[in-house]
Formats: structure tokens, C-alpha cells, sequence
């Protein structure tokens, strides 16, 4: 007997066909004693077709953020209820419930929601009638009540910290892909499937924009200590498992993994006054937004007059809202420009492994130099190398970098 919650995307509950073939996949290995909760996405391309429908009202509709969440919250709503009666109509027992209904109270950030608590008090009742729980992913309430997304790919954040809270036995997150690769299969086919990784390198693969994961979803990972397994929704193979540590020989690998992100989005502040608080004047602006920012560079622009320039990157997603703050900011500030630039992209490695081994840092370099990629900035954490460099070389670049820690065997 096992408590087991199990979180299905949006291209696996795609169509009414692919909602059947969950349900009958959920019933038949279902163990007898076993509780199941579903936790699921909106259906398909729902979500990007919402956000669509919201720009032919004002092409800007995230400046309407709480009902752009009262919008967004439908997709999963569709998909609870059919994927409920699938279940009903193969004769198992079975509840919807949105993510409000389950206790997930959220902070009000409205479309970056984070959650601040959940009670799953009605969760637990309705599986001890023998019902599996089918929960709406990506969704809470705050205080008042009022609907609260939690960003792209929160239904996994839903997953995770739903277990959590319930002492679950397990988080499974099916998706299109079998597992965590070394890189995105689809930018660099000779991406390997991983069989496990720690909670610490999936937070960075995930922060760094590998997208089988969300970022907050790992944190609650870690914070509850639930093993996560990735796996496939369309085969019975195992995944990936992500947990605190190593138990098989893949600890020997230096670098787990190369991620990269093309949501980016660079903002350069030229000939600001390079004197104390001007970057907390910049910065503390976007922050007060809930616009976060990544890497960050400034260098001395001219040292006669005492000006610099202040350089770093969000992602296009916040581009819009972002530039109205820079440019009230830059204003006050006296800077001569504020440029953007959209064609770039991160390309970064991953890996505890890298702590106490030298030369890492060069060789990914190398392998991007011979690749004729130009470096436009760099960043570092203690387990991972972030490049800056053109959005049209990323692919390139990603398959350079995997080939030289990932060479063929």
C-alpha cells in the first residue's frame, strides 16, 4: 500500500484519446491499498492558446495580471473534469478538485505565484473513500480567495509540494520526454538519459533552463525530501530519479549536464554615474515588479567622467515591462541609452563535480572558441559555467560543449 502522486503534462493529456489511455494506464497499475493523486496540466498548447486569445484583447495582457490568472486557471479545469470522468466511465472512483479546493493558499503575485501553505485535509478524506484525487496543477489562491498561477511549468511545483504535504511515498512526473538528459535531446542528439542526478544539480539544470523540471518544483524536493521520478508518459521504462544523493556509478561524472535558455532577453544601461546605490536604484526597481534578474555585468565606460555601464539579462517573457522601468530609471540616472538585444541565449554546464577540478571552465570555453562562438558574458556558481552568446548559435554552442565532457564512447 503506497500514497503515490503522479503528475501528468499537457502533451500527455493532449486529447480526449490520450485522457483515456492515462486512465486506463493509472488503473492498471494501480496495487490494491494503493492511493493515487493526479496532478495534471492544461491540455496541449491550452495555456499558449489562452495567453493568445488575452493579446487580441490588449497586447500587453499581463499588465491585467489577476485576470490573466482568472483566465490561465480554466486549462486545468478542462482537463481535471474529463480526465475524472475517463476514470468514472472505466468504473473507478474519482474526484476533481481545482488547486484552491486541495488547501494550496499562495502568496498574491499574481502569474509567479509561490506557495505559502497547503492543508490537503480534502484530499485525504476523499482518498479514504477510495477515490483518486485528479488536482488542478499550476494554481492556488491567495487570502482573498482570488486565483494565483505559479509561472511555466508549475504544475510540477503542484506535484511536489502536494506529496510533500502529504507524506506522500512518491512524486512521479510523467512527461514526453523518458527522463533527465545531459543536454535537450532535441538541440543535441547525443544527449544521454541520465539515471539519476541530486536535487542540487536538477535545481541548477532547472534555474538554467532545462525545461523537464521547474526550478520551485525541485525546491520543494529537496525541502520535503521526496525522490522525484522523472519518466515517460508513453512507456513503462524507468526514468530518472532525482534525490539527495548518488547510489549508482553515475557520481564519477564531472559534468552532469548542459542546459540552456532562449528566453532571454539583454539590457544594457550605457553611461550611468558609477557612484554607490545606482545599481540598487536599478535593480531594486525590477525587484519591486517581481521581475527577476540573471546575470549581471558592469564595467568602467569612461573613467575621466566616472561613468559605467551596466549590463544583464531577464527573461523576453518580462522584456516589455522591464524596459518601461529601465527607461523611467536610466532617466533619473542621466544614462545616455538603454539598449536591448533579443537575439542571445545561455548556454551553461552542470555538475558538483566540478568543485576542486580545474580546468573546466577552460575547456568549455575551448570548445566554444573552436566552435566560433563568441562569448558575450559569463556567470558562475559553485556547480555550474553560464555563457552569454548569440540566440543563432546556441545550437552550435550546446552541441560543442556536450561533445567535449560527453565525448562519444
Amino acid at each position: 500500500m503506497a500514497l503515490i502522486v503522479k503528475k501528468f503534462g499537457g502533451s500527455s493529456v493532449g486529447s480526449t484519446e490520450k485522457i483515456m489511455n492515462v486512465a486506463k494506464r493509472i488503473i492498471e497499475e494501480k496495487k490494491p491499498g494503493d492511493q493515487i493523486v493526479m496532478v495534471v496540466s492544461a491540455m496541449g498548447d491550452t495555456t499558449d492558446d489562452l495567453i493568445e486569445l488575452a493579446k487580441g484583447i490588449n497586447s500587453n495582457p499581463y499588465q491585467y495580471s489577476r485576470e490573466m490568472d482568472m483566465l490561465l486557471t480554466t486549462g486545468e479545469q478542462v482537463s481535471i473534469s474529463l480526465l475524472t470522468m475517463a476514470f468514472k466511465s472505466l468504473g473507478q472512483k474519482a474526484i476533481s478538485l481545482t488547486g484552491p479546493m486541495v488547501g494550496m493558499r499562495t502568496n498574491s503575485v499574481h502569474t509567479k505565484g509561490k506557495i505559502v501553505d497547503i492543508k490537503p485535509s480534502r484530499v485525504r478524506k476523499e482518498l479514504e473513500k477510495g477515490k483518486i484525487v485528479v488536482v488542478a496543477g499550476f494554481q492556488g489562491a491567495d487570502e482573498k480567495g482570488d486565483p494565483v498561477t505559479l509561472g511555466r511549468g508549475g504544475s510540477d511545483t503542484s506535484a511536489v509540494a502536494l506529496a510533500g504535504a502529504l507524506k506522500a511515498d512518491a512524486c512521479e512526473i510523467y512527461t514526453d520526454v523518458d527522463g533527465v538528459y545531459s543536454a535537450d535531446p532535441r538541440l543535441v542528439p547525443d544527449a544521454r538519459k541520465m539515471k539519476e542526478i541530486t536535487y542540487d544539480e536538477m535545481l541548477e539544470m532547472a534555474r538554467l533552463g532545462a525545461g523537464v523540471m521547474q526550478p520551485r518544483s525541485v525546491e520543494m524536493g529537496m525541502y520535503f525530501n521526496i525522490p522525484i521520478h522523472v519518466r515517460s508518459t508513453f512507456t513503462n521504462k524507468p526514468g530518472t530519479m532525482i534525490r539527495e544523493a548518488y547510489t549508482m556509478e553515475e557520481k564519477d561524472f564531472l559534468i552532469r549536464g548542459v542546459a540552456h535558455d532562449s528566453n532571454v532577453a539583454k539590457v544594457a544601461v550605457l553611461g550611468v554615474p558609477n557612484d554607490p546605490g545606482v545599481a540598487h536604484a536599478i535593480f531594486s526597481a525590477l525587484s519591486e515588479k517581481n521581475i527577476a534578474v540573471d546575470m549581471i555585468v558592469q564595467s568602467i565606460r569612461n573613467i575621466e567622467k566616472n561613468v559605467t555601464d551596466m549590463v544583464f539579462t531577464i527573461t523576453q517573457d518580462d522584456l516589455a515591462e522591464a524596459k518601461k522601468i529601465v527607461d523611467g530609471v536610466a532617466e533619473k540616472l542621466h544614462a545616455v541609452a538603454v539598449l536591448i538585444e533579443e537575439d542571445v541565449a545561455k548556454v551553461s554546464i552542470v555538475g558538483a563535480g566540478m568543485l576542486g577540478n580545474p580546468g573546466i571552465a577552460t575547456r568549455m570555453f575551448g570548445a566554444l572558441a573552436d566552435a566560433k562562438v563568441n562569448i558575450d558574458a559569463i556567470s558562475t556558481s559553485e556547480i555550474s559555467i553560464s555563457c552569454l552568446i548569440k540566440g543563432s548559435q546556441l545550437k552550435e554552442a550546446a552541441n560543442a560543449i556536450h561533445k567535449e565532457f560527453f565525448p562519444e564512447k
